[in-house]
């Protein structure tokens, strides 16, 4: 029987307004898939980005334009040279994860030898704001042991020591997405310095990032935008100091696990990070991160409805999903 997929948008409410330095948004959109063969199936989910020149018509398109290939039983390495990476071909990867999991009756974290899997510490995100609106986020999240900040504007030094004293305890990676300078860098990173800030993330633009080779790093600079897949990676080399995986930018786990490997052989930290989606776009993302120095998985978290069953988070712990949810 050959194999089937179908395909679905989705829209999931956010509690309240995430903010990025790009722009706002209420609802997360997302596309799932399901493959089925016989009386088995494995589902996937992905979340189309407006900066990689994605949308959810052309994600769509993209998946539907795989049900042949996918009928005649295309494998994951196959997939890789079908597609590029993006999120149209992580959504049928991980779908074909789950449903080799079904049939084969072995978990994809024994798969890919992540046991025994463990709980996760995870950061929250904090939107853009104004320092006083950031300072009042800060301070009902001041208890978590680590929250991401979202910067990147004109006055991020004061948005820093906002949230700073809001949240004394916790550690702090500020993402920045590509809203920097050149003509403001290297005061923002030493007053991140004096401000214990544990990471940054993508702070220039992908591309325009050749000062981070020339000028001192003392806080940790994590390529977010810079890095999609492991063929990137050797020319950020002395650019940055760890890299964040994202399967919607990887193309899927199955790429995203030879990024991992790769950054590792190279020297990166590595950080396993998300899109906001729901517990099912992040269930293979735990799995990724077993191990991983900066886990970001709060996608869930930030929505007023996820999927049942989806992942169960103590706070910001987040325990590996079980396989009715995934894998």
């Amino acid at each position: 029987m050959a194999r089937v997929i179908s395909v679905e948008a989705e829209r999931f409410p956010i509690a309240g307004t995430f903010t990025i330095s790009r722009g706002s948004k209420t609802e997360a959109e997302v596309i799932s898939c399901t493959i089925s063969d016989g009386g088995h199936f494995g589902r996937g989910e992905c979340v189309p980005y407006k900066r990689y020149g994605e949308t959810i018509e052309g994600v769509r398109e993209a998946i539907d334009a795989m049900r042949g290939r996918i009928a005649e039983g295309i494998s994951r390495s196959a997939l890789l040279d079908a597609m590029p990476a993006g999120a149209a071909r992580n959504a049928i990867d991980c779908a074909l994860w789950d449903l080799e999991a079904k049939l084969s009756g072995t978990s994809v974290a024994v798969a890919i030898g992540a046991v025994p899997l463990q709980a996760l510490e995870t950061a929250y995100t904090l939107s853009l704001g104004e320092p006083e609106a950031m300072a009042a986020q800060a301070r009902v999240n001041a208890a978590r042991p680590l929250l991401k900040v979202k910067i990147g504007g004109d006055n991020d030094i004061a948005r820093i020591r906002a949230v700073r004293q809001a949240a004394p305890d916790s550690r702090i990676i500020l993402d920045a997405n590509e809203g920097w300078s050149d003509d403001n860098i290297v005061a923002n990173l030493a007053f991140a310095a004096e401000q214990s800030i544990a990471l940054i993330e993508q702070p220039l633009p992908a591309g325009h990032d050749e000062i981070l080779r020339h000028i001192a790093h003392p806080v940790p600079i994590c390529a977010d935008e810079s890095v999609h897949e492991a063929k990137n990676l050797e020319a950020l080399v002395g650019l940055y100091d760890a890299v964040n995986i994202k399967l919607d930018k990887s193309g899927g786990l199955t790429a995203a696990l030879v990024l991992r490997d790769r950054a590792r052989e190279l020297g990166f930290g590595v950080m396993v990070g998300c899109m906001v989606g729901t517990s099912l776009a992040m269930a293979p993302a735990v799995l990724l991160a077993q191990h991983a120095d900066f886990v970001d998985l709060d996608g869930p978290l930030l929505l007023a409805r996820d999927r049942v069953p989806g992942l169960v988070y103590q706070g910001s712990l987040v325990s590996p999903p079980d396989t009715a949810l995934w894998g």
